[in-house]
């Protein structure tokens, strides 16, 4: 199984969000934060008679670490057959400091198919003092990821084939045989995974959303997302608006964008990214690069071209292909403070021939361990809850137009982004949702945070966000790298956390 080419989805990797944050956000100005105590003191709202026995379930805690506890929640695999089979979520809650927490807050980092457990057990590195003091933060795995009821596709080794090995889609023979690997992959996954496989669309999820919300005794949902999970908080929202509590939308996207505009929206992001990585580069010491920006970001073309017929060595058993060479390159992208990794790695790379650096990056954000192994499913599932998700085109005179349009976009990652549809078009069940805007009707204030560099969701897709619900709130942090809270400094963490603590609004238009 090989040449299997998906588009970047909105990979957020758990693992380079918590080192990134460091010891965690700052407190406010004075220090201090909104006295939080209980607020949700109406009763839970009511829910379909036919759901009841996941609604009313009472979930086994046990202990599973310092300040955590654990539990399994049952939901329906098909929500339009309640009495079939159904799905594990994995659950893990950190306990809030203070003896009088405000209640959960259930968080997602994004993907689709990141795991949230992993987001609360970095809590500690990624949230402020006084949020963990006030929450207890709820992380889960969505259905399909990780420790829930997980999807299948291929095994460890057939995984590193299939990042590994490029795809000549120059020539028909070369996309003939990228389809005839998506036909596999696409059967792989149907025999490994089962019924499971066709549900688990965002909709879903949303709905496994609110059962946890009651299950923990939460009136109203309160939330934080980043990237994907900021879609999996306006779908909820839209199918709930009356259960939205306090819910920070952190890296937005527009949930009315098609699967082209939102490759396109990635490649122009980082493209940006990384011309703003070259300048910085330039600009200090050991930088590899040479030259003016255009000239920097054209050697950095030269190297992805090079891997493409000259793999380079790792001092192991594998090559660094050109696409992990991309995945290498485009990781370290979605932090500036990642930056100076990025430049040992090409310096490695172009001066020593040597692309172990770069393939330790590529490993990272497919969350791959030294010894084969891959920690998560989040590669696998990222490609079945887009393909489900989002309708793509079966034509290759629009796949080569679109290509055509990448490249022009992006001259550095177009090309490698291009062709993700076809992966799509092979998949065994079909999108059931049209992508379409979110208003959110009655729903409490929703705060929406856009970051002015952000290259995996760029920031007018949270300006868009935040216009379509009737009650979104922008809050702009001018930075670079992918979302903000836990790594965009005191100003956001403050607006956050008067929110999520007090309910204090951030102003509309606030930029930190």
């Amino acid at each position: 199984m090989s040449r299997i080419r998906a588009s970047l989805g909105l990979l957020v990797v758990a693992a380079l969000a918590a080192c990134t944050a460091g010891e965690g956000p700052e407190s406010g100005d004075d220090g201090t934060a909104p006295a939080p105590g209980p607020r949700h003191e109406e009763p839970l709202p009511e829910y379909p008679a036919e759901l009841a026995a996941f609604y009313e379930q009472s979930p086994e805690w046990e202990e599973c670490g310092a300040a955590f506890d654990c539990a399994d929640v049952t939901v329906p695999m098909d929500y339009a057959e309640p009495d079939g089979e159904t799905v594990t979520l994995a659950v893990k809650r950190r306990a809030a400091g203070d003896d009088e927490p405000v209640g959960s807050l259930l968080v997602n980092p994004g993907g689709p198919g990141s795991s949230g457990i992993q987001l609360a057990e970095a809590a500690q590195l990624m949230f402020s003092s006084e949020l963990l003091d006030g929450y207890d933060v709820v992380g889960f795995d969505p259905r399909g990821v990780g420790q829930s009821t997980p999807l299948d596709c291929v095994s460890d080794a057939e995984l590193d084939v299939i990042r590994a090995e490029p795809a000549d889609t120059s020539t028909e023979e070369g996309l003939a045989e990228l389809r005839e690997s998506a036909q596999e992959l696409a059967a792989a996954c149907a025999e490994n995974t089962g019924d499971l496989l066709a549900h688990v669309d965002t909709v879903s999820a949303a709905r496994d959303l609110d059962v946890l919300r009651h299950v923990l005794g939460e009136p109203q949902l309160d939330y934080l997302g980043y990237s994907y999970g900021t879609h999996l908080g306006a779908v909820y929202a839209e199918l709930f608006p009356e259960n939205v509590g306090r819910m920070v939308l952190d890296g937005g996207l527009d949930p009315s964008l098609s699967t082209a505009e939102i490759v396109r929206g990635q490649a122009a992001g980082f493209e940006r990214a990384i011309r703003a990585y070259a300048e910085d580069c330039l600009s200090g010491p050991g930088c590899p690069l040479s030259g003016d920006v255009d000239t920097a970001v054209g050697q950095i073309q030269d190297l992805l071209k090079l891997a493409e017929h000259t793999p380079l060595p790792t001092g192991t058993d594998r090559e660094l292909t050109a696409p992990l060479m991309f995945s290498g390159i485009i990781m370290p992208l979605y932090d500036d403070n990642y930056w100076m990794l990025l430049t040992a790695a090409l310096d490695a790379a172009m001066n020593q021939q040597d692309g172990s650096q770069l393939l330790l990056l590529a490993d990272l954000s497919a969350e791959r361990e030294p010894d084969g192994t891959y920690l998560t499913n989040s590669t696998e599932a990222n490609i079945a809850i887009n393909c489900i998700d989002y309708p793509v085109s079966d034509d290759v005179a629009d796949w080569r137009a679109e290509a055509q349009a990448l490249a022009e976009i992006s001259p550095t990652f177009g090309p490698t982004l291009a062709y993700g549809d076809v992966t799509c078009a092979e998949w065994p069940h079909e999108p059931t949702v049209e992508r379409a805007p979110v208003s959110a009707a009655g729903a409490e204030p929703i705060v929406v945070i856009g970051t002015t560099g952000d290259p995996a969701t760029p920031y007018e897709w949270s300006e868009e966000l935040a216009d379509q619900l009737e009650s979104g709130v922008l809050v702009t942090y001018e930075g670079e790298g992918h979302t903000a809270y836990g790594r965009g400094g005191e100003c956001i963490t403050r607006a956050v956390d008067d929110f999520l603590l007090a309910g204090t609004v951030p102003e509309d238009g606030l930029v930190c």
